[in-house]
């Protein structure tokens, strides 16, 4: 009688766990910076283009257009990835080759030797999103790749949440703090901590999920926890009329807690169902292609990313958004600084992409005869036959749309924003809380339709276990 491991049901270690959770914790070290604070960046130290004034809708039109080079590079880095082994692995291959040539573009785009060249900026993000996908794609598919266990997988994408919100923490709340050290500022606490906030509750919350779960069902744990949000983004939102938010700034805290509590678990949980999609697809065409699901989830995120990354932009273009003076900005705005702060994380990133590497056991992929007709249409035709991805699909759009808004517009909501005139204010707060709020609640109706259950999934792995007995 063939074992369970024998069948690709395989138990890890902790250390193989934390391995793989590294490389999430890398990216982001690396991409949350970019994601978080190039906008802040491009308006208020590297005024794009030269015109405060203009700053903002040059930046936002600029996301928009490398979103759109994603759509057409995310499909063939897929491809490419399913059809070819490297020596060193499959898909793990692929966090040193890529990541050695994404550190050294992420530095480079918090550099203005070219100040305020359009022209450079969109060659800086443009190959940094290219070499991020280069490393995401494939990462992706390396959940599924390490076991076929339900139960392993379930713990492998709370350990990689988890280790992500580690990043996240260390962005959001470390950026700002490094950044004024740098620049030999008084340490901006309060906005640190607001935007530490924004990563804390998965130290609490990430770790309960697989219990969460068992006990109140897969979808009424996101029903739960995207509710958890908007009530959050509510409370914020009202806080932040009443007074300054520096006088109600333990409210402001609390809100920022319950709203982050509601995020980090409903929108981290989501990719444990990326594995699930792939199993269907093997169980529907006889193909494992992870490296084309992966692709296309790739390409969902960046949709979601490329709306959440327009809109903040042209938000702030839209109440006529200029910088504050120096002395009334909470951030630093020296460009010595931020370029420092950057290098750092980029290389503490690039080590940790190195550990993901050296801990990552390849162990259930196609051979070559398996994926050699594999296809860019490949991609296509799954996404039209496979329905729980098109489920997938639309809510990744509407979860990244929501995070990257709120993201990139927590610098301004905690950078003195009351110095500003009250129509920029009010657009800084329908970005922080309004517009994500929304898109929560057409998420929630998303999910909703999303079938398959964990008896489904299990059934599922065993008939392909059977199949190839």
């Amino acid at each position: 009688m063939e074992s369970n491991e024998s069948k690709g049901f395989y138990k890890l270690s902790w250390l193989q766990r934390i391995g793989f959770g590294a490389g999430d914790l890398a990216q982001n070290l690396i991409y949350q910076t970019i994601c978080m604070y190039l906008l802040f960046f491009y308006t208020d130290v590297y005024i794009l283009g030269g015109d405060a004034a203009k700053s903002a809708g040059l930046a936002s039109t600029m996301f928009l257009v490398v979103r759109l080079v994603d759509v057409l590079w995310d499909p063939l880095v897929g491809t490419f990835v399913d059809k070819h082994n490297p020596r060193l692995g499959k898909y793990r291959s692929y966090l040193v080759m890529g990541g050695i040539p994404l550190t050294i573009l992420a530095i480079l785009c918090f550099w203005d030797g070219f100040k305020p060249s359009i022209l450079y900026a969109y060659i800086t993000y443009v190959g940094m999103s290219m070499l991020y996908t280069l490393i995401n794609v494939p990462y992706g598919a390396l959940n599924s790749s390490l076991t076929r266990d339900t139960d392993e997988i379930t713990i492998l994408t709370s350990v990689r949440m988890f280790m992500a919100n580690v990043g996240g923490l260390c962005v959001s709340a470390g950026v700002p703090l490094l950044v004024a050290v740098l620049a030999s500022k008084d340490l901006p606490w309060e906005m640190a901590a607001f935007m530490g906030l924004g990563s804390l509750p998965s130290f609490i919350f990430m770790p309960m999920v697989p219990a969460i779960k068992k006990k109140v069902g897969k979808k009424n744990m996101f029903y739960i926890f995207l509710s958890v949000a908007i009530l959050g983004m509510a409370m914020l939102y009202v806080i932040s009329h009443i007074g300054t938010v520096s006088e109600n700034i333990v409210w402001v805290y609390i809100a920022q807690f319950i709203k982050s509590t509601g995020v980090i678990v409903a929108t981290g949980y989501m990719w444990a169902l990326i594995p699930e999609v792939i199993s269907y697809g093997e169980y529907t065409t006889g193909r494992r292609i992870s490296g084309i699901v992966n692709a296309l989830t790739g390409i969902f995120f960046k949709a979601g990313m490329a709306l959440g990354g327009v809109v903040p932009g042209f938000v702030l273009w839209l109440v006529n958004y200029t910088p504050a003076e120096d002395s009334a900005s909470t951030l630093p705005k020296d460009s010595h600084a931020w370029f420092l702060t950057m290098l750092i994380f980029s290389l503490v990133g690039l080590a940790l992409l190195i550990f993901c590497f050296s801990q990552t056991k390849e162990r259930v992929v196609m051979d070559d005869s398996e994926t050699k007709n594999v296809k860019v249409s490949d991609l296509w035709t799954e996404f039209l036959r496979n329905r729980p991805l098109r489920i997938i699909a639309l809510f990744f759009i509407t979860a990244f749309a929501m995070m990257s808004v709120g993201n990139a517009a927590g610098a301004y909501f905690m950078n003195n924003m009351e110095v500003l005139s009250p129509t920029v204010q009010e657009g800084i707060r329908w970005l922080v809380c309004v517009i994500p709020a929304l898109l929560l609640v057409l998420a929630m109706f998303i999910i909703s339709k999303y079938e398959l259950t964990d008896e489904v999934i299990d059934k599922i792995n065993q008939e392909i276990e059977a199949r190839q007995k």
